[in-house]
């Protein structure tokens, strides 16, 4: 009821973020209490990889990845349409910001359609490819928003962007180290053993750029409620 009564579109980056919170929270919750994985910060494709939470994380992916691109989109075509009048970005390059979100959502269908342990390199790549291009996307549109200050932006929320940005920067590289070190694809891992503090730094800067893209769509709510789409439709008469 509270996502019907927003003006504009602003339901839409609103039930994203629900979506993928509820998406991440759920699986989590479910693989704990099934015992496939430990409570202390798994990877959240570990909360995905065995029934019945693999059923769940991968729907509830997939679903998460369009309304993303569903977001990105309608993003895209409110800042062309500000750009009409104001000029502060070129179009080529909200296309290019563009193109970018939506490869990251591939990515995110490929993490949720090939499990962990069933085909890891496909899901690895997957991941790589949603977490890496996320965070290009979430910064080039900090870059943008500053560009469409003070007219389209506060500068203060373009300072949170900026700063969710950074911090997922951040987050990635050590992501992206750590994980390179782990010598094992499992899901059980256990304090003491061989790779845990490598497997355990990576998975907190993983779940820390995750809802690192989910604060940053978060920030997109107040922008859609000055945005609605309409469909024109023209009759032409033939004479």
């Amino acid at each position: 009821m509270l996502l019907c009564c927003m003006p504009g579109v602003a339901f839409v980056p609103a039930l994203l973020v629900c979506w993928s919170s509820a998406a991440f929270i759920i699986s989590y919750v479910i693989a704990v209490l099934a015992g496939h994985v430990e409570p202390l910060v798994p990877y959240i494709s570990d909360t995905g990889t065995k029934p019945p939470e693999s059923g769940v994380f991968g729907f509830m992916i997939n679903i998460s990845a369009l309304l993303a691109s569903i977001t990105m989109y309608i993003r895209y075509l409110l800042i062309e349409k500000q750009n009409e009048s104001s000029h502060f970005v070129k179009s080529s390059c909200n296309m290019f910001t563009l193109c970018v979100g939506l490869m990251g959502c591939t990515g995110m269908g490929i993490v949720a359609t090939f499990q962990e342990l069933a085909v890891p390199s496909v899901h690895d790549i997957g991941a790589l490819v949603a977490f890496g291009s996320g965070v290009v996307y979430i910064t080039l549109q900090s870059i943008i928003s500053y560009k469409s200050c003070p007219r389209w932006n506060t500068y203060f929320v373009c300072h949170i962007r900026m700063a969710i940005s950074a911090i997922s920067c951040i987050a990635f590289i050590p992501m992206i180290v750590f994980a390179s070190k782990i010598s094992m694809t499992k899901i059980d891992w256990t304090p003491g053993e061989k790779d845990y503090t490598y497997h355990f730094m990576s998975a907190i800067c993983e779940w820390t750029v995750a809802f690192g893209f989910i604060f940053f769509f978060l920030t997109f709510i107040r922008d859609f409620q000055r945005f609605s789409l309409r469909i024109s439709t023209e009759i032409h008469e033939e004479s």
